[in-house]
């Protein structure tokens, strides 16, 4: 009988990273907390949050791999101040909306994208701002969509190189194997690297205590590790040269706004968008990081202002 308490401890062990899941909180019991408003779309409920006066100018604001809208509330802030009506809203897999399966490629975030503008009655002319994988996001829907907004703002965009270290390296195994280590490791590397995130940023003023808390808090949400993957394996692999030289033949207006010291998305791509887009405006927000959008909210807006 020991033989058979030890393969049930290795079949234990082996299961938990899947057990440690099911026993996460299932993001419906989540959302009496959440500001803002829920759309039902064909791929599942959507958070969305409108902030501003209902006659100013628009900005849809589109944010990243994991950290969810809340990574705006900085930048909102001071765009409402300048008069600017501002709608973020939820990515799928992460925040308050739902957790779809299956792939999340470009064309699965241009979709819902599309169907949030839809939904809230976004008309044409409005400025669509992305933030690292929010900007691919961005310049695929701009490229697609070239008449419907008046510029698009990418802030430290993917899609041009980016350093995202072992979860990048999971997620080339395959599916099986890459879940169950990124169940296994990504909940305990994040947390490491959001601890070496403040201690980088110690005393910067642009470091509130809910971007910290709440991206701790979304390890405990159900299917979020699980959309970080289904990125990493989509979105993150695809060719966004297209999208860009689209822009540029279209004479859609593009800034770009960079951190000198980001190290997840390297100032070395600004090069490369120039390349596919010489008419791209950049902005470098020296002594910035990655998290610019909260750091050096002053910094962003001023340049979102003046592009």
């Amino acid at each position: 009988m020991p033989g058979a308490w030890l393969v049930g401890g290795i079949a234990l062990a082996g299961a938990a990273p899947w057990l440690g899941e099911l026993l996460r909180k299932p993001v419906r019991r989540c959302r009496a907390e959440a500001p803002g408003a829920f759309l039902d779309l064909p791929d599942g409920k959507v958070h969305c949050r409108w902030q501003g006066p209902e006659q100013g100018p628009v900005a849809v604001l589109v944010h990243g791999l994991t950290t969810p809208e809340f990574v705006w509330d900085e930048v909102a802030k001071r765009l409402v101040s300048e008069g600017w009506r501002v709608l973020s809203y939820d990515l799928y897999g992460r925040g308050y909306s739902d957790r779809p399966h299956g792939p999340q490629d470009v064309a699965f975030f241009i979709r819902q994208l599309k169907g949030v503008l839809q939904d809230q009655g976004v008309a044409d002319g409005f400025t669509l701002v992305g933030y690292s994988m929010g900007g691919a996001i961005s310049a695929g829907y701009a490229a697609a969509f070239p008449g419907r907004m008046e510029r698009v703002v990418l802030l430290a965009p993917a899609g041009m190189g980016h350093e995202l270290g072992t979860a990048a390296a999971l997620s080339r195994l395959p599916l099986p194997l890459a879940e169950w280590l990124m169940l296994l490791l990504f909940p305990r590397k994040f947390r490491q690297a959001i601890t070496a995130e403040i201690a980088a940023e110690q005393g910067q003023p642009g470091v509130p205590e809910a971007i910290t808390s709440g991206q701790r808090a979304q390890l405990e949400r159900r299917g979020y590790v699980r959309s970080v993957l289904a990125s990493l394996r989509g979105m993150l692999t695809q060719d966004f040269e297209p999208f860009h030289r689209a822009l540029a033949e279209a004479k859609v207006p593009v800034t770009a706004i960079w951190g000198a010291e980001d190290e997840t998305i390297p100032i070395a791509a600004k090069d490369v968008l120039a390349g596919w887009n010489p008419q791209t405006h950049h902005v470098v927000i020296d002594g910035a990081g990655h998290g610019l959008a909260y750091t050096h909210a002053d910094q962003v807006v001023r340049a979102f202002l003046e592009g």
